[in-house]
Formats: structure tokens, C-alpha cells, sequence
């Protein structure tokens, strides 16, 4: 993500160019603070080690700065001030009293023990404990991180404080207080979204073809969701291959997901569709062919800037829906634009995790246990509701949801 900073405040100073909020934009274009520390471990072999760690707290207008902590070889500060830019208006974007932060440390995590991660994690905390807090800073899990290291990071706050706080940090495992659903909701939230848009330009889903690159937590939970709600998934990709197929049936959810498991990559037939009765014509690509599958709608669910101005113009679907952060780079998003194609963009459609990390810091707060059902109660008119008036927003200026969405937070975010 070189220059994801300057990419995010052309994305600032586009809203600016519509909206013109004058000098109180500026606030958002700094973050408030920045840390960094170096984080020395001892390694299982007896050596010491140094990582460099950050935390940048971007806006907290609205509440508690919030977000992730991604363990990664590429984390650099630029990266970290981009990701807590974003996270600040994401919050807004779905009207949540949380502000925005992004953390990162240097590391490749995948040559660590799990003793050696676990110490890594309690050192994060160590350093910056004093700038955390239920009611200042709420980390979560980002890339590489996970449930498990949420965990030591809250039991670690907690030793340091001398007292229990839960709401230090989100995405915890359900028995140290996190929030069922959590697991399912950025799939859910983005679901909400396209079944309402598709009941506005009243499309029918039994004649809807879908493509969905990814098929990690994001996009396997919203293949599930889609095949569920009857709409014909054509195409499917994970990190090693891309199937697609012609058929009018589709692929079957159950049958690729059973397959991903048992052979760890998806496939369209061996002998267990042989027996099923459902083995389809289909044909394997690279996985960033699946882009430019013939679909009516295409779900971004992998990585960052996978639509760009090499295969915007190959793109057939007619609606994008971003699960995955930053999947079109801006110059793709003009090419898309220019063709009418409907962007959900990622502020927007992926918010469904921020919202339910907010509703586990909310009921650690209270002291409170909800449901699975109850969070997908809670979380489904939060997102309608924010897609309604970024449309209305994106109708009032005639501009695309991205710039309406910037709109509509900074609005939120400036009034305070």
C-alpha cells in the first residue's frame, strides 16, 4: 500500500471539493497521535529480538479511537496512518460512537512460536497500555492477528491495570467476553446491503449470476449467504484458483466448502460432486481472473487493489460489492464509474465487523451476553439505515456511494 496515505486524503479532499467544509476538515487530515515503540522479546533459542511496533489514534470526536492490530512484514507508518484515516470514517459511516485508530507491528509472524507470539503480543500491549482503554483506545484483530492474541492482550491490559477491563480490546474468543457473531458479521453487513439494493432495482435472485473472490471468513460466510437467499453463484476464487462455470444452476455452497476442507483449495468436481449428482462444467482460471467472470455481481473479498486500470475494462458485472478493504484502486473505480457499474465501497459494505466489535464493547461495558440472533437483530438496521442516507447523500450531489459515504461521515465526525 505505498503512498495509502496520499490515496486517502485524495479520497478526503474529493469529499471536501463536493461538500466544502472549510477549515474544519483539517482535523482530519493528521492523526491526533502517533506512537511507536521498539519491541524487544526473547526468542526461544535465548536470543533477543526487536520489532517495531505503532499505534496511530487518528480521530476520536465520536468516541473511543478503534481498530485493528495487523502483524505483517509490509506494516509501515504510512500504511498504519491510511488504515486509522479509513477506520475513523468507516465508524461514521454507520453512525457508531467510536472514533478510529490502526495499529502494526513488523514481523512475520509465521516464523514465531506460539510462545514467541504470545510475548510479542503482551510487549504491544506493554508499551502503549498507557494510551489504551475502554473508553480511549479499543484495539481488535486485523491481518494476522487473531482471537487468540486478542486474548493475551487483554489478559495483559488487565495485569497491568490491576483489574479486569474486557472492553480494552474486541474480537476476543467467547469465553474472555467476545461477541458471538462476530465471526459471520462483515459477510452479514454487506448481505443487508445488496439484498436491499437488489429489492430497490427489483432483481430477482433466482436469475442473478455471482461472482465472489475470496473465500476466506468474508467470502465464504457471503457465498453461504447468497446461495441461501437463491442467487447463482458462477464463480468462486481462493488464493491458489478461480473456478467458474456456465452452468444455470450454479455451484453448490456445501459441496466447494466441503471440498475446501478436505483438500484445502476449492474445486468443482471430484468424486464427491461425482456422487452428489453435482458435478458442473467449469473451467479453472488464475485467481484474479475471477474479476472479470460474466456476472451480474461481483463481491471483493480478498486483498487490497485487485480492480485496477489493467482489468477495469474487463469487469462485466453490472454491481461491486467491496468486503475486503480497498480492493479498487481509484483510477479503476473512474473506469467503473464511467460504464454506470454500482460500487458498494468497503466503508460501507465491510462495516458489519466494526459494527458487531462495537456491540462487544458494549456489552462487556454493561455486562451483558447477546445472542447470535440478537447481533444480527441489532446489527441489520444499522447498516440499512446508513446505506439510505449515503444514498440519499449520492442522489442529493449526484456523485458515486464511495464520495457520498465520505460525505455523510465527515459530516458526523465534524460536528462534534
Amino acid at each position: 500500500m505505498a503512498k495509502a496515505f496520499t490515496n486517502a486524503m485524495t479520497q478526503l479532499s474529493q469529499a471536501d471539493k463536493i461538500a466544502k467544509f472549510g477549515k474544519a476538515i483539517d482535523q482530519l487530515k493528521q492523526p491526533k497521535k502517533i506512537l511507536s515503540a521498539q519491541l524487544k522479546i526473547k526468542l526461544d533459542n535465548g536470543q533477543t529480538k526487536a520489532f517495531k511496533a505503532f499505534r496511530v489514534q487518528h480521530n476520536d470526536n465520536r468516541g473511543p479511537f478503534k481498530g485493528g492490530i495487523r502483524f505483517h512484514p509490509q506494516v509501515s507508518l504510512d500504511e498504519v496512518k491510511a488504515l486509522s484515516f479509513w477506520m475513523t470514517i468507516k465508524t461514521a459511516t454507520v453512525g457508531i460512537p467510536m472514533g478510529g485508530g490502526k495499529g502494526g507491528i513488523i514481523v512475520d509472524p509465521k516464523a514465531l512460536s506460539q510462545a514467541e507470539l504470545e510475548r510479542l503480543s503482551r510487549a504491544y500491549i506493554k508499551a502503549f497500555y498507557k494510551n489504551l482503554g475502554p473508553k480511549i483506545d479499543v484495539p481488535a484483530p486485523d491481518v494476522n492477528t487473531n482471537s487468540q492474541i486478542m486474548d493475551w492482550m487483554a489478559d495483559e491490559y488487565s495485569k497491568l491495570t490491576g483489574q479486569p477491563q474486557p472492553a480494552v480490546i474486541t474480537g476476543k474468543s467467547i469465553k474472555a467476553g467476545g461477541s458471538l457473531g462476530r465471526d459471520t458479521a462483515t459477510a452479514d453487513g454487506g448481505f443487508f446491503i445488496l439484498s436491499d439494493l437488489i429489492k430497490q432495482l427489483k432483481i430477482n435472485p433466482k436469475k442473478t449470476r455471482v461472482a465472489i473472490q475470496g473465500f476466506g471468513n468474508a467470502g465464504a460466510n457471503m457465498a453461504k449467504l447468497v446461495y441461501k437467499a437463491g442467487f447463482i453463484i458462477v464463480g468462486l476464487s481462493d488464493s491458489k484458483t478461480a473456478i467458474v462455470t456456465t452452468d444455470k444452476k450454479g455451484f453448490r455452497f456445501s459441496t466447494v466448502k466441503k471440498l475446501k476442507e478436505k483438500n484445502g483449495i476449492i474445486d468443482g468436481c471430484d468424486e464427491m460432486t461425482e456422487k452428489n449428482g453435482t458435478c458442473l462444467e467449469h473451467q479453472h482460471l488464475s485467481p484474479e481472473k475471477i474479476i472479470e467472470t460474466d456476472c451480474d455481481i461481483l463481491i471483493l473479498a480478498a486483498l487490497e487493489n485487485q480492480v485496477t486500470t489493467q482489468n477495469a475494462d474487463q469487469v462485466k458485472a453490472k454491481i461491486i460489492l467491496e468486503l475486503a478493504n480497498g480492493p479498487t484502486t481509484p483510477q479503476a473505480e473512474t473506469k467503473l464509474l464511467k460504464r454506470s457499474i454500482i460500487i458498494i465501497p468497503d466503508v460501507l459494505a465491510n462495516a458489519g465487523g466494526v459494527t458487531v466489535s462495537y456491540f462487544e464493547w458494549l456489552q462487556n461495558i454493561k455486562g451483558q451476553k447477546w445472542s447470535r440472533a440478537q447481533v444480527r437483530q441489532k446489527l441489520q438496521p444499522i447498516m440499512i439505515k446508513s446505506f439510505h442516507r449515503i444514498q440519499k447523500i449520492a442522489k442529493q450531489y449526484q456523485i458515486d456511494l464511495r464520495t457520498a459515504a465520505f460525505i455523510s461521515a465527515i459530516k458526523l465526525i465534524i460536528k462534534k
